[in-house]
Parts: C-alpha cells; sequence; structure tokens
C-alpha cells in the first residue's frame, strides 16, 4: 500500500472519530411506569422516618445503571398519560381488565397489609420521582390518551429514523422493534437485545415476534391467543414463523388454509381475533392521533433539560433520605455528565 493511500485512509478515519456527538445519536428512550412499579414493589428502602422511598430511589438507581452501561447521549423518560389505554379499550374492553390496581411490597418488616396506604404511597413516590427526574438531564414525556408504549415506539420508529435507540423496560411489547437500530434493555434480566439475542432467547427471530404475539397472545393485558399455539406447536406446524421472511396475519391465515390439522384449523378460522390481536400489540406504526404526535414532538425537538444539583440534593434533603444514593456527587457526574454536556451545546 503507498503511503499516500495509507495516509488517506488515516486521515478520513480520524475525521469519523473527531466527529462531534450529537444529543439524538444514542437515545435511551424509558418506559417510566414499568421502571418505577418493578423498583416500587421490590425496593425496601425507607427514608430517615420509616416512609417506604423505594420506589423514587430505585428507579432513580435504575436508570443510572442502565446509563452507566449504554452510554446514551440523551435520555427520554415516558409515562402512561391519562386515559392511556382508552384506545385499546375501544377496540377491547377486557384490555388490562385483570391488572391489579394494587401489588403486594415487598416490605415484610414493616408488619402490615394496609392497601390503601399502599397506594397512597405508591402516588406519593411517583408524583415525587417526576420531581427528582425533572432536575436531571432527562426530557420527560406523558401524553394524556397515550400510553408509553405508543409514546416510545413513535419516537424510535419515526421522530429520530436515523438515531440508535434503547428501550428500557420488561414490557416484551418492546421486542417487536428490535432491529439493526432498536435495542431494548431488560432492566430486570440486565441485558441487551439486539436481533441475535431475541432469537437466541425467544426462538422467534426479531421480525416476527410480533406475529408470534398475535398467535400466542398476551396474559398480562389479557389479550387471548388462539388455542393450541404454543411455541413446540408452532414451530412443527407453522415453521415459516421461525424463518428469514417477514410474515403477515395474510401470510398465516393462507398457509392454514384447508389444512386437516388441528391447530392450523383454529388458525384458519380466527381471522376476527388475529386482526384485533394485531391492533391491539403492533408498536411499529401507532394509531395515535396528529395532537398526541405534535406533543411528542415539541418534546424530543424542544428544550433540552440540564443538570440541576443543588435542587436534587435539595429534594434529597427534604424527604430524608439522602443516604439512598451512595457518593451522590460522584453518581451524579459518572451518570450525567456527558448528557448534561451535550445539552449545553443546544439552546
Amino acid at each position: 500500500m503507498s503511503k499516500s493511500k495509507y495516509f488517506s485512509i488515516l486521515d478520513s478515519l480520524t475525521e469519523t472519530n473527531s466527529k462531534p456527538a450529537e444529543p439524538n445519536d444514542r437515545v435511551l428512550l424509558v418506559d417510566g411506569l414499568n421502571t418505577f412499579i418493578r423498583a416500587w414493589t421490590t425496593s425496601p428502602v425507607t427514608n430517615d422516618d420509616g416512609v417506604h422511598v423505594g420506589g423514587i430511589s430505585g428507579t432513580l438507581l435504575s436508570i443510572g445503571y442502565a446509563i452507566k452501561n449504554i452510554k446514551p447521549t440523551r435520555v427520554i423518560l415516558c409515562f402512561d398519560g391519562k386515559g392511556g389505554s382508552q384506545r385499546r379499550r375501544k377496540l377491547f374492553p377486557e384490555y388490562k381488565a385483570s391488572r391489579k390496581t394494587s401489588v403486594n411490597l415487598n416490605r415484610s418488616f414493616m408488619g402490615h397489609t394496609d392497601k390503601d396506604a399502599d397506594q397512597q404511597n405508591m402516588k406519593m413516590q411517583l408524583g415525587r420521582l417526576v420531581e427528582y427526574m425533572g432536575q436531571l438531564p432527562v426530557s420527560i414525556l406523558a401524553v394524556e390518551n397515550i400510553e408509553a408504549d405508543d409514546s416510545i415506539a413513535y419516537i424510535a420508529k419515526q421522530v429520530l429514523p436515523k438515531s440508535q435507540c434503547f428501550i428500557m423496560s420488561s414490557d416484551k411489547d418492546f421486542i417487536q422493534l428490535v432491529d439493526d437500530r432498536i435495542s431494548v434493555w431488560s432492566p430486570t434480566k440486565k441485558k441487551l437485545y439486539f436481533k441475535s439475542d431475541v432469537e437466541n432467547d425467544y426462538t422467534v427471530p426479531a421480525h416476527n415476534f410480533l406475529m408470534y404475539r398475535v398467535l400466542t397472545g398476551d396474559k398480562s393485558d389479557c389479550i387471548p391467543g388462539i388455542r393450541g399455539t404454543g411455541l413446540k406447536t408452532l414451530q412443527k406446524r407453522l415453521p415459516m414463523l421461525f424463518s428469514e421472511d417477514k410474515i403477515t396475519i395474510q401470510d398465516l391465515l393462507e398457509e392454514s388454509r384447508d389444512s386437516k390439522i388441528k391447530m392450523l384449523q383454529q388458525v384458519a378460522e380466527s381471522k376476527e381475533q388475529l386482526e384485533l390481536n394485531y391492533k391491539l400489540m403492533q408498536l411499529h406504526d401507532v394509531d395515535i392521533s396528529g395532537s398526541a404526535k405534535e406533543i411528542i414532538r415539541e418534546v424530543v425537538n424542544g428544550e433540552f433539560p440540564r443538570l440541576n444539583k443543588t435542587k436534587f440534593k435539595l429534594l434529597l434533603m427534604e424527604d430524608r433520605f439522602t443516604n439512598a444514593i451512595k457518593n451522590l456527587d460522584f453518581w451524579l457526574r459518572e451518570v450525567f455528565s456527558t448528557i448534561d454536556a451535550l445539552a449545553s451545546t443546544k439552546k
């Protein structure tokens, strides 16, 4: 190789590597309520007065852990808006009907099971958490009548189509979005799901994960599946689902038509259920109003929040749990300094 060609390659590499990072290069999209509920139900942390505050501290530490591992250039925290499930319940009234509004806390040391008190505590912590997050370089989003799933999916697929997006949630609904640009961070497994990880863990390739869920349903959301469509049966009777080809409902119906196999007959006779499940589950092109899309775009393209260490510390003092985060100054610097520095470049 000639010296001139060698230095030309070096110049191009230097130019690429020296390109300054932009806030939307690597975006962490956090499923806020999913993250909070997990922390609230499992973390036994209390403040100096013995009040449970594990939802706040657990969420902060969980998001901080994700940031340290993923190293995003920006964080957007999404919550369900008021009436968020309304659209899907109009399609299917049983949607999330069996979800309990109260959950058993991992707080056996407190020796009580006062559900009303737990609910009040949960609401208090959730509201307070938003105040804490408001002091960090984190964009916060909640749109009325929109679930966080829809906001996150719309941002990842339509608003930031060129960004590397990382979705933080233990909700398997997001696995359908995994591709070369979108990954899912599971806070329970502390694992990033890329395309190969989806197939390794779930057997189904990411591009057909939605169709797999359309067939099998989602018990947590009360969405019924087609009878007999277990994983092993699908592998045997519908191998197309596990192929490199992206499968549609029409493909499933055509494959099942005139079959003598009972499970395939069930699929062939369930067109309406399949189409309903698809409408309830799909996140590739979410069905939300133009005004909701405008609100989401305004938050994503709007002001970049900055870190307010003084106010953040003041909140910890007011809530009397300053020891909830060890080495607080170091933690704030380690987790948020890069994001805050990038936010400072955008007015």
